[in-house]
């Protein structure tokens, strides 16, 4: 059964990501005193390099490292240069792990979401409901209610985000959509290339931020 059986419970100054850079602020993620915890057999990295890597305050990598650990090992992604690509696009994303949700702004960019048939947002304010969550920023109907499919494959008793999607700025739903959005798009097949262009156009749909993208993800390959 190896790690699915094996989890053992217990309770528990940064960039803004480009495409979402007009939007104003963003929603920091809060911890889920609630929720019951995991901790990994296997760390395929700790708090400490996560922050030195993100460059980012320790306490805010506590806050997500764990889950990170969990969603790269239930969704398969543990060889080196693919840990280092997934968590320099969701480094990226998020800011350091500083933003979980997108402020609405009512940006040109923002209102372009609302009726957006490729993204599922069929309903009048639908762009706005499904704006970017998580730290990989999941946007649209369609891909919230993907990632609900996709993250009941391994835990099953996950919520249903389409329904709830604020839940996703919690650090653990976040990250297993991040990990997810990684294991629908076949991006370890990249990942572990160490291909951080490619990866970068298909989470960014473009290539904003690469520089970025590519300077963490050099300091995650000293750490790991």
């Amino acid at each position: 059964m190896g790690f699915l059986s094996d989890l053992k419970a217990r309770v528990a100054g940064d960039p803004k990501p480009d495409h979402v850079a007009d939007a104003g602020k963003m929603i920091e993620p809060v911890a889920d005193k609630a929720m019951p915890r995991v901790t990994p057999q296997k760390r395929l990295i700790t708090a400490a390099q996560l922050a030195e890597a993100y460059q980012c305050p320790r306490a805010r990598a506590d806050l997500w490292a764990d889950w990170l650990n969990e969603a790269m090992i239930l969704w398969g992604i543990t060889e080196r240069l693919d840990v280092a690509c997934f968590l320099a696009q969701v480094g990226h994303e998020s800011g350091r792990l500083k933003y979980a949700k997108e402020i609405w702004g009512n940006t040109r960019a923002q209102r372009k979401y609302e009726g957006r048939k490729d993204l599922g947002n069929t309903r009048p304010g639908d762009g706005k409901r499904f704006m970017g969550h998580g730290p990989i920023q999941i946007t649209g109907r369609a891909n919230h209610r993907k990632a609900t499919v996709w993250i009941r494959k391994v835990v099953p008793t996950a919520p249903d985000f389409e329904v709830n999607p604020d839940l996703l700025t919690l650090p653990r739903w976040g990250s297993l959509a991040a990990g997810a959005f990684w294991a629908w798009n076949n991006l370890s097949a990249l990942g572990k290339l160490g291909a951080i262009t490619k990866t970068t156009r298909v989470v960014n749909g473009g290539y904003n931020g690469l520089a970025d993208r590519k300077a963490i993800f050099q300091r995650l390959l000293k750490v790991l």
